[in-house]
Formats: C-alpha cells, sequence, structure tokens
C-alpha cells in the first residue's frame, strides 16, 4: 500500500514517499525461488492514496485523497478501481482495524498528527498497561517477553538513527548555505567553479537523504509506538483471563456462567497470540528489507558524493597556490 501525506521535516520542506510503502525498485540480492512464489501468490492488490486536494467550504477546509485498487483477484467486477476520500476516513478505518483486530500491526498516520480521541485512548492504554505492570503478568510466555524487549530495543535505536539523520541534515543544509556565500576572486575561479559543483552534489545528497533514508526512519519511528500499543492490547488480553481465572478458582465449581467466560477468554487469548506471532513474522520481514534497502541506498549514494567532491577539487590543486587551498578545504572538510 503507498500512502502520500503532507509529513514535513525538521526544516520545513515536504516528506516524501516513504520506500516502505511503495514495490522495492532496488534488488538488493538473489531471493530464493520459494519466497519469490510465495510474494507474487500474496501481491494480488494494490492500493495507491496519492494526489491531495485541498478543498474550502463556507463551514469548513478540509484535503481529499485519491484512492487507486488495481486488482488480479477474478472476484471483483473490475481490475481498477478509483474514488476520493478525505483524511477523516482514513483515521476511521485504521481505528476500526484496531477495534476489531487488536493484535495485529496497523501502521501509524503519518500526517494531522496532533492530541485528539486516539491520545485519549493510548493514554487509558498506557494506564492499564502500568496496572498490569503493577500486578504483573505471571505467565506471560517468554516468546512475548521477547517481542517486548525487541520492540522497546527497536524503538530507541530506530529514534536515535531518526534523530542522528535530521542533524546530518541540518549540519549539510548549512554546509550548502556556506558553500553558496563564496564569492572568490579572480585567481580563484576555478575553485568558484568547484564550489558550485559541490553545492550541486550537497543538494542532490540532502535531496536523497529525505527521500529515501529519513521517510522510511520516521514510518518506523511511527511503527514502533504501534508495537507497543499491540503489545500492551495482547496484555490487556492475557491480564483479563488471569484474573477471571483467579476468580473462578476462588469460588464453587458450579458456577457454570464464569467457567463459560473463562473459557472464552481463554480462546481469545489464543487468538490473539497467534494473531500476533504471523503478523510479527510478515512485520519484521517487512522491516528488515525497507531498511536494508534505506541503509544501502544511502551509503552508496554518499560514497558516490564524496567521490564527486573529490574529483572536483583535484583539477584546481594545481592552480591554486598551496596553502590557500589547503586552507579552504580544511575549513571545509
Amino acid at each position: 500500500h503507498v500512502v502520500s501525506n503532507n509529513t514535513s521535516l525538521a526544516d520545513g520542506s515536504p516528506m516524501p514517499n516513504s520506500p516502505s510503502s511503495m514495490v522495492n525498485q532496488y534488488r538488493l540480492e538473489e531471493d530464493e525461488e520459494e519466497e519469490q512464489q510465495q510474494d507474487a501468490d500474496t501481491k494480488d492488490i494494490f492500493i495507491t492514496v496519492d494526489n491531495p486536494e485541498s478543498h474550502v467550504t463556507a463551514i469548513e477546509t478540509f484535503i481529499m485523497y485519491r484512492v487507486l485498487t488495481k486488482t488480479t483477484r477474478s472476484e471483483f467486477d473490475s481490475s481498477e478501481y478509483e474514488v476520493r476520500r478525505r483524511y477523516q476516513d482514513f483515521l476511521w478505518l485504521r481505528s476500526r482495524l484496531e477495534e476489531n483486530h487488536p493484535t495485529l500491526i496497523v501502521h501509524e498516520l503519518t500526517s494531522h498528527k496532533k492530541q485528539g480521541p486516539g491520545f485519549l485512548s493510548r493514554m487509558g492504554e498506557t494506564v492499564r498497561a502500568v496496572a498490569n505492570s503493577v500486578r504483573g503478568l505471571r505467565n506471560r510466555p517468554e516468546e512475548f517477553t521477547l517481542m517486548q524487549e525487541y520492540v522497546e530495543d527497536f524503538s530507541n535505536k530506530i529514534c536515535s538513527v531518526d534523530k542522528v539523520t535530521q542533524r546530518i541534515i541540518k549540519e549539510q543544509r548549512e554546509y550548502l548555505d556556506e558553500l553558496k556565500q563564496y564569492d572568490l576572486a579572480e585567481p580563484l575561479k576555478g575553485v568558484a567553479r568547484c564550489v558550485e559543483g559541490c553545492s550541486k552534489e550537497t543538494e542532490e545528497q540532502i535531496q536523497h537523504l529525505s527521500e529515501v533514508l529519513v521517510p522510511a526512519l520516521h514510518e518506523y519511528v511511527l511503527c514502533a509506538e504501534t508495537l507497543k500499543a499491540v503489545m500492551r492490547r495482547r496484555d490487556n488480553i492475557q491480564a483479563e483471563f488471569e484474573a477471571k481465572n483467579e476468580a473462578l478458582a476462588s469460588r464453587k465449581p458450579e458456577n457454570q456462567e464464569l467457567q463459560e467466560e473463562v473459557d472464552g477468554l481463554a480462546d481469545r487469548v489464543e487468538l490473539a497470540n497467534n494473531a500476533l506471532k504471523g503478523d510479527w513474522s510478515r512485520w519484521q520481514k517487512g522491516m528488515r528489507t525497507d531498511l536494508k534497502s534505506a541503509f544501502i541506498s544511502t551509503a552508496e549514494k554518499n560514497v558516490d558524493y564524496y567521490e564527486k567532491v573529490s574529483s572536483r577539487f583535484r583539477p584546481i590543486t594545481k592552480k591554486v597556490p598551496s596553502g590557500q587551498f589547503y586552507c579552504f578545504s580544511i575549513n571545509k572538510f
């Protein structure tokens, strides 16, 4: 699924679409034939959300998005559908998905972040999670404990990488501004042309970071919060089951109504565990592919960037006095 929303970077420039929402254009390595066949069997519906348009009425102002669905499934009358929906429709859909499937990973929406009902819902979940942590889950399966630890560690690391990337972009922009301010004298026209070229390369470098790495990091920062919420909801389901089970143990065995309720909660815990384990594997596979692609692409772009900058300086080293060029190069690099 491809979702295009109007998020912004720290400097105010628009946030581009995340590569995790697109068909991967960069082939990292040869996949096994079995995995390729499985992917081909499951990728039969493609939904693109793009082309936002602002609408102004006498009562309100809102944004409409185009939702384009393409499918190869035979049960649909047409292979392509196109509608326009408001942002509130996506909020409603996400809330329904979380309500009906509390232990599936539904990604956070990437714009219009504000403290509304969603914020109050998260606060409620946090209070319940704190209560559960005080009381403690005595029988949480080890695999979900490992999941919880993984999510916490992943959240901390991905947030750190996102912050570092933002700082890199800020420093690169400051460097770009310095390059643009040079007004070199006639003897240094070669250096001026070099600086001009470096400015162009730096702009491309910033654009690449903004379009490839930042969106992937930003999406998984939001996804880490979603995972935490999913884990809390799973724990709440188990906590409710344990509480009812304790109540049943303290009462007479003939309490059939409570026994049926405990049995239903046991089934609910089992369904929640199975759903989360299945979704967890799919999420990890997608996350690793997306971040690996983004980091490798960024590393290759960095190598290409510094090679181009270095090649621009080489021709002028013989034309500029060594002392001047040395001072210039040290200041910049």
